[in-house]
């Protein structure tokens, strides 16, 4: 396989490891450099698939964890912040480390953790081994995000939502997997069946390191041209012009803006199941579907904000991602069975598409930093959710779950704040 740009489109749906030795080969020339490696991205996307399938096995099991040992909501939370705030303490420090020495095969240690944490977990017998199971396979997540962002940023070709978006997808693919397999393997055939996905992380690890082989390669071409060692001046110049001051204000409105999404998001991917079960009466495996539908809309929702952000600009996405899911938020409380499942996965799709905006508009705010951009929001992300799911949880233990998606939607009128970001070179006019 070799380097394609997005105008060809003749890119290929998957990618081997003899694709990327191939890709790994090629000649790197100007224009190679300045194209869109569809080879690298969708072998990244594809890897992003397996290691958040694996990650999404831990909620998909909530169900059956609180029947054989008897657990809390509280408890259940706690389990979503034990393997969500790991990632978001450790990736900060993963992005900052890797900015300045990058290791093309720390993406293949990633993985282990991953592996490690889900072969623990299936022998499980005891609440504090399956909590630090669940930390295991967070840090997984902490080592894999941030490299694996700056390799699908290196890749675009300038396409940087496109790219990562189709980054992102493979992520919430493999999230709306957990749901499937639970009901139709780890239901059925109990805890001890997570074992049998250590397969997956083998794979990944063979792709990635091949990964690793054309990451070393095109930083050896590219790096003297592009930028010195030590303090590497040429590669975070700030073409912006914004002062230290706006730019940390900006990074801190994302972050808010991040934090009402991912707070949100949690009531559903941690709790939906739950309220289906409780106020319809449906069984695990048939809530498990509803949850399936509701991730599968999270993965369109990622890839259209990203293909938007390209052409119309970030702002925008992120105006209409997180304001416009609010009148069906606050609807879905309200409904029967029917509309519940189309006012979730509406919620999805409009809720997901800000990610990618959100990441390369932050990414344009720090030039040279995509690893700890990658770091804070991948990080953030995890770690917002998980405290949001551990709140949620104590919330519905004194209430009720109902309650919890009463409340939740009113998060998102912070998502008024993006009205203070500046807008950046490229950015239309009327993204305010």
């Amino acid at each position: 396989m070799t380097d394609n740009t997005m105008a060809a489109g003749t890119a290929p749906l998957s990618a081997t490891p003899a694709s990327l030795a191939a890709a790994r080969t090629a000649p790197i020339s100007g224009a190679a450099v300045n194209s869109t490696t569809f080879a690298i991205i969708l072998s990244l996307s594809f890897c992003h698939l397996l290691n958040d399938m694996m990650q999404s096995l831990v909620p998909a099991l909530y169900p059956i964890l609180k029947d054989s040992y008897a657990l809390s909501f509280s408890q259940i939370g706690l389990i979503t912040l034990a393997f969500q705030f790991t990632a978001s303490m450790l990736q900060p420090l993963v992005g900052m480390y890797t900015d300045k020495r990058p290791k093309p095969y720390s993406l293949v240690a990633g993985m282990g953790f991953t592996l490690a944490g889900l072969l623990i977990l299936s022998q499980a017998t005891s609440y504090p081994v399956i909590l630090g199971s669940a930390a295991l396979i967070g840090m997984g997540s902490s080592v894999f995000h941030p490299e694996a962002s700056r390799v699908a940023r290196m890749a675009a070709g300038g396409r940087y939502g496109l790219a990562q978006s189709l980054f992102q997808i493979g992520g919430s693919m493999g999230q709306a997997c957990g749901p499937l397999l639970a009901a139709f393997i780890v239901v059925p055939h109990g805890q001890t069946s997570l074992a049998w996905f250590s397969a997956a992380a083998m794979v990944a690890m063979i792709i990635l390191f091949q990964v690793g082989h054309w990451y070393r390669a095109r930083r050896a071409m590219t790096q003297p041209g592009s930028q010195t060692k030590g303090k590497g001046k040429g590669s975070i110049a700030a073409p912006h012009g914004l002062s230290k001051g706006r730019v940390a204000f900006a990074v801190v409105i994302l972050i808010v803006l991040l934090f009402s999404k991912n707070v949100y998001q949690a009531s559903l991917g941690s709790y939906y199941t739950f309220y289906l079960i409780d106020k319809f009466g449906l069984s695990i495996q048939s809530a498990q579907l509803f949850l399936f539908a509701f991730l599968v809309s999270v993965v369109i929702g990622t890839l259209l904000g990203g293909i938007v952000g390209d052409r119309v600009g970030r702002v925008p996405v992120i105006w209409f991602s997180i304001l416009g899911a609010m009148p069906f938020a606050l609807l879905l409380p309200h409904a029967n069975l029917f509309w519940t499942g189309v006012l979730a996965t509406t919620v999805a799709v409009i809720i997901a598409s800000a990610f990618a905006a959100i990441l390369v508009y932050a990414q344009e705010l720090l030039p040279g930093r995509v690893g700890l951009v990658a770091g804070i929001f991948y990080g953030f992300s995890f770690g917002l959710g998980g405290l949001g799911a551990a709140a949620l949880g104590k919330l519905a233990d004194l209430t009720s779950i109902s309650t919890v998606y009463q409340t939740t939607p009113y998060l998102l009128c912070l998502g008024l704040l993006t009205a203070l970001l500046p807008r950046l070179p490229g950015e239309p006019k009327n993204a305010h």
